[in-house]
């Protein structure tokens, strides 16, 4: 192996001296011919420069097309994140449209006065934050504008709950009871305020409130129970009892009138008696109106509306007359609150917020009143 090691070694360094051999260059410059002998080993250094010279070259090309493939990559690769900016920004921009679009329906629907509570839950806005983006730059005066009809609204609903509540604390009625659990209307809704806009569930739950109070005001008897003119022989209290001459309390008010006056009902209800009483009243109408305050009409002549009956203010239930413990033709009638007696006349007297309420309830009924009977007797 050695020996064919040497041999092809030596078969090369032989090309050697054919490759750099002497060479002689002629130069004729039309007088004179000139001789230049190269040397070998001017040749072969010239070679080897020009080797080295290649050689670097070639590095140098590699590494500025290894430079060029680099600042590409760098390239694609800044392009890709500004792509992908862009992307969220457009993201961004679509979130907060479509917040804005949740915004303006659920102003909407409180708006309109006609929204349940359930819907209004449904489209409560969530509370979001959107860094800086130049795409939903525009989108700040409309948030602007939202903001301020939220506040406008949620200032109005107070006002009108304000307005109901003290009509109804003038009649002697808390209107906390209109909020307890088993209120004309339900009890209120709770709602998932880990994520909703602070503003706009504010509003809700001042809406929710009014709602629940402008509903529970057809509970409120709020119109007389004759249309025709009456005399009044006797009001609420203790007075001389017409029959023993002595001190008794008078649960309601003495209306008198010709037999057959028809008597109305004076607020929403379900009829929970209609029938003969034996404890004096004669024929009794009693109406339960919900949350615990009925209204009793006694001494009929004659009885219209049947138990069970669903009423609504204003209709016809009986007619008037002297049966039961009576000395002649009027109506006995009655308002109670939580099975007490309280004085009829304040419910009998026009009450403008009321009767506005219960007008704009009964074009727009979305409840169902009445509900158990409680202290009748």
């Amino acid at each position: 192996m050695t020996d064919i090691i040497q041999g092809t070694n030596a078969g090369l360094f032989a090309r050697f001296p054919n490759i750099f051999k002497p060479r002689d260059i002629f130069l004729h410059d039309g007088k004179s011919l000139r001789r230049f002998t190269i040397a070998p080993r001017v040749q072969m250094a010239a070679a080897f420069v020009a080797l080295v010279l290649f050689a670097w070259s070639a590095f140098a090309t590699f590494q500025a097309i290894a430079l060029m493939n680099g600042d590409v990559a760098h390239m694609q690769a800044r392009l890709a994140r500004m792509e992908a900016d862009v992307e969220t920004m457009r993201t961004q921009t679509r979130n907060h449209a479509a917040l804005l679009e949740r915004r303006q329906a659920f102003l909407a629907q409180v708006l309109s006065g006609e929204a349940k509570a359930d819907e209004l839950a449904a489209l409560l806005p969530r509370q979001e934050q959107f860094p800086h983006n130049p795409l939903s730059q525009s989108y700040a005066q409309i948030d602007g504008m939202q903001q301020a009809l939220a506040e406008r609204a949620q200032n109005a609903a107070v006002e009108r709950y304000q307005a109901a509540a003290q009509a109804l604390r003038r009649l002697g009625v808390n209107p906390s009871r209109f909020h307890s659990a088993g209120a004309v209307g339900g009890p209120f809704e709770a709602v998932d305020a880990d994520n909703a806009d602070p503003r706009f569930r504010e509003l809700f739950v001042s809406w929710r409130k009014l709602e629940q109070l402008e509903q529970g005001v057809t509970a409120i008897p709020s119109a007389r129970p004759l249309r025709t003119s009456s005399n009044f022989t006797s009001g609420f209290g203790v007075r001389s009892d017409p029959f023993r001459g002595r001190a008794a309390m008078h649960g309601g008010v003495d209306l008198a009138g010709p037999v057959g006056t028809p008597i109305y009902a004076t607020a929403d209800g379900i009829v929970a008696r209609s029938e003969w009483n034996s404890g004096g009243y004669g024929n009794l109408v009693e109406i339960n109106h919900g949350q615990g305050i009925q209204t009793r009409y006694g001494h009929l002549s004659r009885l219209v509306a049947r138990a069970g009956q669903r009423v609504r203010r204003g209709d016809l239930i009986g007619l008037m007359g002297s049966t039961g413990r009576s000395t002649g033709s009027h109506l006995h009638y009655e308002v109670r609150i939580d099975g007490r007696a309280v004085n009829p006349i304040p419910f009998m007297q026009s009450n403008d917020v009321l009767v506005a309420l219960q007008e704009r309830v009964e074009r727009n009924p979305s409840v169902a009143v009445g509900g158990p009977t409680s202290g009748a007797r």
